[in-house]
């Protein structure tokens, strides 16, 4: 039996190539078509990554802010600074005050004396939680922020004599309905206000700076790489300075990085109302050399 050979089928290099050509040709027009959106999404993600990294940044601060001690906000100029330092709170509640002093010391009746020196007095209301390390301040009134950080009788700030508007809190933790402070100072006159109310500042706490910082040194800017040199920092648990002073010169704070790559920041402070002023803050983020600037303005109650 006479058998033909089956014929063989295949490419030949030409028809190869030919389709390698054709293959780039069509790939490299669906590259120029599809390129533009590609990269339109990329900057839209790295705009909306910016934007909420500024946002929530600024919404921390606003937060904290709200709930500082009354005219406890200042900056080193109050026209514009890259740093902010302010009292926080836990709690509050009013006191017991009787114009002929305190009695009764320790006792659930007793009352904070105003012309002597005193060391405790009854809480009006409920109870309410201390932790060891937390301090009172009562009647922080003088809106020139430095007062209602000193705690001993020799303070003078800004020719304002304020002594131990901020006092140590030295009672048992928990529950309380007397509060007892360390040292027996005489609250100045001006602490005694209408409504006898008093802030506590959580001892974890302490007083708490916002700053723009460079790690390398200098001011901010955008880089050589196109990306801001800062870094939004918040420093706290460093204790309590009589005077306001530089976050490099903070006595061992507990630190977090809030933002970086920030090329812009300013803090303004207005005190053109003395009961209600304002805080505002710039923000600019810097990435590839593009740019999420937010500005946001923060109400301060500064009624005691």
């Amino acid at each position: 039996m006479n058998m033909q050979p089956r014929s063989q089928c295949g490419f030949t290099l030409v028809e190869m190539i030919i389709v390698i050509v054709i293959t780039g040709i069509i790939g490299g027009m669906v590259a120029m078509f599809i390129r533009a959106p590609v990269q339109g999404y990329v900057d839209s993600s790295r705009r909306a990554e910016m934007t909420d990294i500024a946002d929530t940044a600024l919404r921390r601060l606003a937060r904290d802010l709200r709930t500082a001690v009354p005219n406890s906000v200042r900056l080193p100029t109050p026209a514009g600074s890259t740093y902010i330092e302010f009292l926080p709170t836990r709690d509050g509640g009013r006191y017991r005050v009787n114009d002929d002093g305190g009695i009764l010391c320790g006792a659930a009746g007793d009352d904070l004396a105003f012309n002597a020196s005193d060391t405790c007095f009854a809480i009006i209301g409920s109870p309410i939680p201390f932790l060891a390390g937390d301090a009172i301040v009562v009647g922080s009134t003088q809106s020139s922020g430095n007062p209602p950080y000193c705690k001993t009788t020799t303070c003078t700030v800004a020719a304002i004599v304020e002594p131990g508007v901020l006092r140590d809190y030295t009672g048992a933790a928990g529950a309380q309905a007397v509060v007892v402070m360390a040292g027996a100072a005489k609250f100045p006159d001006s602490a005694e206000v209408e409504g006898y109310r008093f802030e506590v500042v959580p001892g974890d706490q302490q007083a708490v700076t916002y700053a723009c910082v460079n790690p390398g040194g200098g001011g901010c800017a955008t880089g050589a790489d196109g990306d801001g040199t800062c870094q939004l920092m918040r420093y706290w648990s460093y204790g309590f300075n009589s005077t306001q002073v530089a976050p490099a010169a903070l006595a061992g704070p507990s630190t977090a990085i809030l933002a970086d790559r920030v090329s812009a920041c300013n803090f303004v402070y207005d005190i053109g109302n003395k009961r209600n002023s304002l805080v505002a803050v710039s923000l600019t983020i810097t990435r590839g050399n593009e740019s999420v600037n937010l500005y946001h303005e923060i109400h301060i109650n500064n009624i005691p």
